[in-house]
């Protein structure tokens, strides 16, 4: 049974690879040249689905030491992308947030992959859009069972 599967899955992972390679997502080219490492990217989502993070919660999603994770925010808050701010419970814990610029940065990179997946179901029966659904549902369940989570933030 678990041959089976795995089949399966990696039918899956080909086919959303095909998927991807003839949407070809265009990130609109202001987002591209950004300068941004990956690991200020990342700063950039934990924050935007986390919402206002210690930086302690950061070097832990991030995997990294504390003074890593600081340095990278350090560069994200000269290119004035995050703030950071005094927790107002405790002065001295610091909390980074999303400046304005940052959430117009990654929100834009978000609504690019909802456009994406618009284009993607864009012609599908009433029917085949339920299916689809069901499997997102599915999928949303199986990574909340996984994660203990609720799968994810929102963006406005």
């Amino acid at each position: 049974m678990k041959q089976n599967e795995d089949v399966l899955v990696q039918h899956i992972l080909e086919t959303s690879g095909k998927i991807y390679g003839a949407l070809n997502p265009a990130i609109r080219l202001e987002m591209l040249s950004s300068d941004l490492t990956v690991a200020q990217l990342r700063v950039l989502l934990i924050l935007l689905t986390d919402g206002p993070s210690r930086m302690s919660h950061i070097a832990s999603v991030l995997d990294v030491a504390l003074s890593t994770a600081t340095g990278v925010v350090e560069n994200l808050v000269r290119k004035e992308l995050v703030v950071r701010e005094a927790d107002s419970s405790d002065r001295r814990l610091v909390i980074c947030k999303l400046a304005p610029a940052g959430q117009e940065l990654i929100g834009g990179l978000w609504r690019s992959g909802e456009f994406e997946m618009e284009r993607l179901l864009d012609g599908l029966t009433l029917e085949q859009l339920k299916k689809a659904a069901e499997v997102a549902e599915m999928l949303l369940d199986n990574v909340s069972r996984n994660t203990g989570g609720d799968g994810g933030g929102e963006v406005e």
